[in-house]
């Protein structure tokens, strides 16, 4: 009885080492399986900058648009997909060429906010393009009513549906916009709260455009800070902390930085709250420096109208040809400014990124 007593405990001796020992075999096998499956970083040598043009000094196009109307070309009687004379409104089927057109020229959308502050996410040998809309007209993002759960039904034949579906058609297109609205919004008092939670939760922003669409060279600045600052209260009380803090001048005024409404747009103080502005756009002319650039000036930015004008007068056709000789090329890597030798002394690196230069 001893005898098996003893052989019983040398035995869950035994098996305790064994269990004991199995967790460790395992975790090693585990480490070894991890360090095999690394994946590793391959980096970029001059060739593969030289292949792909890399270039994050060039400009970039921050294309200005208005309305977005259910029409095809045909249906206008001006030119290309131009809705009016001047070329603000545009056709939906004008609109889906535009994006067709900017994703096989190899532009890829960023957020507005993202380039102001230097943040370009854009794959290797692809370049950056931002979608701004003004005036938060209702065909921006059409509501036609609600589903079953609450949600809004987006008018696919709006700005934002037809956005959506080029979305579902094009994943690496990064489909995004900026929307800045008067005090209007988007001109359904029935949905505008919903609309504005759905764009921030569904990766757009919205900006600051007046509470009338003023003409800031014709008032003081008490009613300089009044039509920023109700803007500003108002997607306070509806999207705290979700919109972004720039300006799109309306009309483009005032025409410089040194005009003295200026500072209240960028400072104001409404009904005893303080708001600042970090940037403001100007009216549609041509692209914006890189923002890694010496010529860079986040507070008043330039615009691209995007319209139609046979090639000439800083229509779309025009300023992409423009930029192919000096567009934004990018090297895939958030964290670095990637130039040709040449352009070294025209940094400014105010992000202390690594520079390269090749």
């Amino acid at each position: 009885m001893k005898k098996f007593l003893v052989l019983l405990i040398v035995l869950l001796l035994v098996g305790c080492d064994k269990i004991e020992e199995q967790p460790k075999e395992k975790n090693k096998k585990d480490i070894e399986q991890k360090e095999e499956i690394k994946e590793e970083v391959k980096e970029l040598t001059v060739e593969d900058y030289q292949n792909n043009n890399v270039d994050e000094l060039g400009e970039v196009p921050i294309m200005m648009y208005h309305g977005i109307h259910n029409k095809s070309n045909s249906d206008t009687e001006y030119t290309g997909g131009n809705v009016d004379k001047d070329g603000y409104q545009r056709t939906a089927e004008a609109f889906r060429n535009d994006l067709e057109f900017y994703y096989n020229e190899g532009y890829r959308m960023i957020r507005l906010t993202d380039y102001v502050d230097g943040n370009i996410d854009v794959e290797l040998g692809k370049s950056p393009i931002i979608l701004t809309f003004d005036d938060g007209l209702s065909n921006n993002i059409k509501v036609t009513g609600l589903d079953d759960n609450g949600d809004i039904i987006i008018d696919p034949n709006s700005a934002v549906g037809i956005l959506e579906s080029f979305k579902e058609k094009y994943p690496d297109f990064n489909v995004t916009a900026t929307f800045f609205v008067n005090g209007g919004l988007f001109e359904q008092e029935e949905y505008n709260e919903k609309i504005l939670n759905w764009l921030v939760d569904n990766g757009y922003d919205i900006g600051n455009h007046t509470y009338t669409h003023v003409n800031f060279s014709n008032v003081d600045s008490s009613r300089t800070q009044e039509e920023v600052g109700k803007i500003y209260k108002l997607l306070d009380e509806i999207i705290p902390e979700k919109y972004v803090n720039i300006v799109a001048l309306p009309f483009g005024s005032p025409y410089n930085l040194e005009h003295d409404n200026m500072q209240y747009i960028f400072n104001t103080n409404y009904n005893g709250k303080k708001y600042e502005t970090k940037s403001t756009l100007r009216v549609g002319w041509k692209a914006e420096s890189s923002p890694f650039s010496t010529d860079f000036n986040p507070k008043f930015l330039k615009r691209i109208r995007a319209y139609d004008n046979n090639g000439v007068e800083f229509d779309i056709e025009m300023n992409f040809k423009l930029l192919e000789n000096n567009r934004y090329i990018s090297d895939g890597n958030i964290d670095t400014i990637v130039i040709p030798s040449s352009k070294e002394s025209l940094v400014n690196n105010n992000d202390s990124k690594e520079i390269i230069t090749y």
